[in-house]
C-alpha cells in the first residue's frame, strides 16, 4: 500500500494528500514533526535532504511534490488530473511552476509573520511580498480566465498545487477582494471534500506555532 510521510501544516504535503484523495486511492499516513523527526536516521534513509513529502510504493521513495504528484497521474490516471492538448497543459505546467518557484517565494515573510517567527515582521519585507503576490495572482488569473479549472473543466494538478497556497493569503491578511476570479476559484475547492479533509484546524496551527516559538528561543539561549 502507499504510505505518504507528511505533516498536515506542509503545503508541498497536503498536494500529495488532496491527489491522492482525489484519486480515491488507498494510502497510510504517517505524521512527520518538524521539530526532528525529519533529521532522524530512518527518515533520512528515505530522503536524505530531509524535507516532506515522501511517498513510499512498492519499496520506491519518490521525494518532492511535484515529481510525486506525476507519478501518481501517470501510474494511476483515473481520474485524469492533466489536460491532453499542448495549450491546456503549459497553462497547468505554468500554474505549478509560478506557484512553487514565485507565489509560495514571496508568501514566505507573510507566513514568517502570522506565525511570530523573526524574519518577517519588518513593513518593508512585508510590502514588498504582497507586491509579488499582487504580481503571481494577476498572472495566474489570467491564465485560469473563465474556466472553473486551470487548463481544464475539471480539476488539473494545476489547481491542487496553486489551491494549496491562493487560499490561504486571507489568514495572513492578504484578501482576494481585487481577484475576483481567483477568489471563486479558491471558494469551489474548498467545498470539494478532499480540501476539507486536509484544511489544517486552528487548534493545529496554534500548537505548530508554540512548539516552533519555543524552539527558536531556546535555540536563542543556547
Amino acid at each position: 500500500m502507499l504510505t505518504l510521510y507528511h505533516n498536515h501544516l506542509s503545503m508541498n504535503s497536503r498536494r500529495v494528500w488532496i491527489a491522492l484523495l482525489e484519486k480515491k486511492l488507498e494510502f497510510n499516513l504517517v505524521d512527520i514533526k518538524l521539530d526532528g523527526d525529519q533529521l532522524q536516521p530512518e527518515f533520512l534513509a528515505m530522503n536524505p535532504f530531509h524535507h516532506i513529502p515522501v511517498l513510499v510504493d512498492d519499496g520506491l521513495n519518490v521525494v518532492e511534490s511535484l515529481a510525486i504528484l506525476d507519478y501518481l497521474e501517470a501510474k494511476y490516471p483515473i481520474p485524469s488530473l492533466l489536460p491532453t492538448n499542448a495549450k491546456d497543459l503549459a497553462i497547468v505546467r505554468m500554474v505549478e511552476m509560478a506557484t512553487v518557484n514565485e507565489l509560495v517565494s514571496a508568501m514566505n515573510p507573510l507566513i514568517y509573520r502570522m506565525m511570530g517567527f523573526h524574519g518577517g515582521e519588518d513593513s518593508q519585507t512585508i510590502e514588498q511580498a504582497k507586491y509579488k503576490i499582487s504580481t503571481g495572482l494577476e498572472f495566474l488569473e489570467k491564465l485560469l480566465g473563465d474556466s472553473p479549472y486551470f487548463g481544464s473543466e475539471q480539476l488539473t494538478l494545476a489547481d491542487i498545487v496553486a489551491g494549496c497556497a491562493i487560499p490561504l493569503l486571507p489568514m495572513m491578511d492578504f484578501p482576494l477582494t481585487d481577484y475576483q476570479k481567483l477568489n471563486v476559484w479558491a471558494e469551489r475547492l474548498m467545498q470539494r471534500p478532499s480540501w476539507q479533509t486536509t484544511q489544517p484546524t486552528p487548534e493545529l496551527i496554534e500548537a505548530f506555532k508554540s512548539r516552533m516559538q519555543a524552539l527558536m528561543a531556546q535555540r536563542e539561549t543556547n
